[in-house]
């Protein structure tokens, strides 16, 4: 294999030369040229000795900072501490994960009584000598004598899907495969899921998937004897997945994939034969069930209320014509729904920091449930226990378990965290910068206390923007090795999320995408004039989605970051719906094959098609993706990879981290976190001009 070099001021780096073809694509008589296309095709010889040979240079440099190791030392260090999820009851048990300290998974207890004998349930370490297998989710038959799990293997969207005779604790002979997208919704003796037909061999995590069905699983069959439910051929690009309530009485079908939202129908499971009934009738609204109350469905929906609110249907007239609204939409955002002790518990997001009440299910508030400070929240119970847990996390606070007393309104401390780290150190603070537009946007900084603004300080200023997700405040151990080293942790709450509701994230989307990038980018230079820290001290970072904004950002504005970290990033927007579920995204971005405008501007801003050659000098790039991504398949961090390096941006590292038995970040081990992780801050501190850490 060839070689190219750069010189860096670290090194002299030699990157492993990406061969070139001919492959030319027209778009609307554009003619673009893709000559890494081969690298699209992750099973080949080729691809393989390229990812090798880009490892092992990325990894020799990594090797070569004399901090890594300390900075693995304290990761690993932070990370020992005890951690116990939320407790869950099911069928009078009580159930809850905990993780001893540097398990790679998490494991799933039971207890008889809330103060009784914890017992292992399932653990996951030991499906795998690596840590490699993640339990995907669980679910429980309402007999309580069977719990179905799912799992992935190697980060993959793939799932498996087992049950555990609880009363003996031992596997059945049921297994599913190719299930994904899925969890496993019971009714009587078995469970509804969602499968794809087997995929071709050799392209299981490339290929476009298609005819998403929801089958019916009868414990003790084996799954060529499992009843197709539901099918839509008219539309394979889409995709269906069952649930049903608490009580079994009602089959829900959900349908997404045509717009920014699904369609919802219902089978009355009580009557034998009942039809399939059309509840909504348009993709661009949410439409989320959230309990079934004797005839009465409680929904949590946008349909016109971009901020959400609740609704109700009837059984027996479920059309969403007849909706009545429970609970109107008001000045914050409804993020969060559930029925807990016959009370509503809503969850309100106001300047991305949730906020708690309890609501009677005639839609009347009854009190707001007091939390320890801005953060986030999450609450575990059932429709008719009066005994609720929630865990409550934020920047300087670790996840910590309070028990809730619905009708008094009490809040009891049940279970808090014992984290080498002193909360009282760091300090949180939420202000609001002007974009380019004008429009305000929030953003979080942690950092020590006592920090001076003299514009000297490192930055790691992270984003997402788009698909409707909001960034809320939670903590992290992984971020305090930069906070000790005098580094700002910065969280911005760009447009494209649902921090305001549907209209921020129409904001951020298809030919409004650009206004992402602009908060980002007005994100830095609000840091720099603010005299947080300068350009030569800030790092971005992004995944997924977020990858995209760090490539977008960095081929607009390289003079502005020192340190770039796209993180298994779509990168390729001309191709990127034509893998796995990439055609899934169109929602938010639009595809190449629209119109010749939406083509033009996707080409103008995608990371792959708009990085410079003329010798701009490019911030420290290091891109991380991994093998087994079937979501963001690694091809977007290849290609974009082999362009990077045969482009003159400069004398600054451009390398590409490669994870093995990895995919999208879903249930990666502990221990992979840790390696990751080192190595960001490693390749982060080291091209600030870093030559120790504290």
């Amino acid at each position: 294999m060839a070689i190219i070099s750069a010189c860096s001021s670290k090194t002299t780096l030699s990157y492993p030369e990406a061969i070139k073809d001919n492959t030319v694509d027209t778009y609307f008589g554009t003619e673009v040229a893709d000559p890494y296309r081969w690298l699209e095709n992750d099973t080949s010889q080729a691809t393989s000795a390229w990812v090798k040979a880009e490892n092992d240079i990325t990894n020799a440099y990594l090797a070569r900072i004399p901090f890594r190791n300390k900075l693995k030392e304290r990761l690993t260090q932070l990370t020992n501490y005890e951690k116990i999820g939320t407790p869950f009851k099911k069928n009078g048990k009580y159930y809850f994960y905990k993780n001893d300290g540097l398990q790679n998974q998490n494991v799933l207890y039971v207890k008889e009584t809330l103060d009784g004998e914890a017992k292992v349930l399932l653990d996951p370490n030991k499906l795998s000598d690596d840590g490699t297998v993640a339990l995907n989710g669980i679910s429980f038959s309402k007999d309580g004598k069977y719990m179905a799990y799912a799992i992935s293997r190697s980060g993959s969207d793939w799932i498996e899907i087992y049950v555990i005779d609880l009363a003996t604790s031992e596997l059945t002979d049921d297994h599913i495969l190719w299930a994904k997208f899925s969890g496993a919704s019971w009714q009587g003796n078995g469970f509804y899921y969602s499968a794809y037909d087997a995929p071709t061999n050799g392209k299981e995590y490339s290929n476009i998937n298609e005819n998403h069905k929801v089958y019916y699983h009868k414990i003790g069959d084996p799954q060529s004897k499992d009843q197709l439910i539901y099918q839509n051929p008219q539309y394979p690009k889409r995709f269906y997945s069952a649930s049903t309530d608490e009580d079994e009485k009602i089959l829900f079908i959900d349908e997404s994939g045509a717009g920014s939202g699904n369609n919802l129908s219902l089978k009355d499971l009580t009557k034998t034969n009942s039809p399939l009934i059309p509840m909504t009738e348009d993709y661009n609204f949410i439409y989320m069930p959230i309990e079934v109350i004797g005839n009465t469905i409680y929904i949590l929906t946008n349909y016109d209320a971009p901020k959400y609110r609740v609704m109700t249907a009837d059984i027996n007239s479920p059309n969403i014509r007849n909706w009545k609204e429970l609970v109107p939409e008001n000045e914050s955002v409804l993020s969060g729904a559930q029925i807990i002790g016959g009370k509503l518990i809503l969850t309100y997001d106001k300047d991305a920091s949730n906020h708690a009440y309890v609501y009677a299910l005639n839609g009347e508030q009854e009190h707001e449930i007091t939390l320890p400070s801005l953060g986030s929240v999450g609450f575990s119970g059932n429709k008719d226990d009066k005994e609720t847990f929630y865990t409550f996390t934020s920047f300087t606070f670790p996840g910590t378990i309070y028990k809730y007393d619905i009708d008094k309104n009490k809040s009891e401390l049940y279970l808090s965290p014992k984290v080498d780290f002193n909360p009282e150190e760091f300090v949180t603070e939420q202000i609001f910068y002007t974009s380019k537009d004008g429009t305000k946007v929030p953003m979080f900084l942690t950092y020590k206390k006592g920090l001076k603004r003299d514009g000297n300080n490192p930055v790691f200023l992270y984003g997402y923007g788009g698909f409707n997700v909001s960034l809320n405040p939670y903590f992290s151990t992984m971020r305090l090795p930069f906070l000790e080293n005098g580094g700002i942790y910065v969280q911005t709450n760009l447009r494209g999320g649902s921090e305001y509701g549907e209209e921020w994230h129409q904001a951020g989307i298809k030919m409004n995408k650009q206004n992402v990038f602009d908060d980002f980018i007005s994100a830095a230079e609000y840091l720099i004039s603010e005299k947080y820290t300068n350009k030569d001290k800030i790092a971005i970072v992004g995944g997924s989605n977020g990858g995209l904004l760090i490539g977008a950002c960095v081929n607009q504005r390289p003079d502005l970051f020192k340190v770039a970290i796209p993180q298994v990033g779509v990168m390729d927007m001309l191709r990127y719906h034509k893998f796995t579920i990439g055609w899934n995204w169109a929602s938010d971005y639009g595809t190449s094959e629209d119109s010749k405008e939406m083509f033009e501007y996707l080409y103008a801003y995608s990371p792959l098609h708009n990085i410079k050659n003329d010798g701009t000098p490019y911030p420290a790039i290091m891109i991380t993706t991994a093998d087994h991504d079937d979501r963001v398949v690694p091809a977007h961090s290849f290609k974009y990879a082999a362009t990077l390096q045969a482009s003159n941006t400069g004398d600054a590292p451009k390398l590409i981290r490669i994870e093995s038995k990895a995919g999208h970040g879903g249930g990666k081990p502990m221990s992979k976190i840790i390696d990751e992780t080192a190595d960001i801050y490693a390749f982060i501190l080291y091209n600030m001009g870093y030559k120790n850490i504290e």
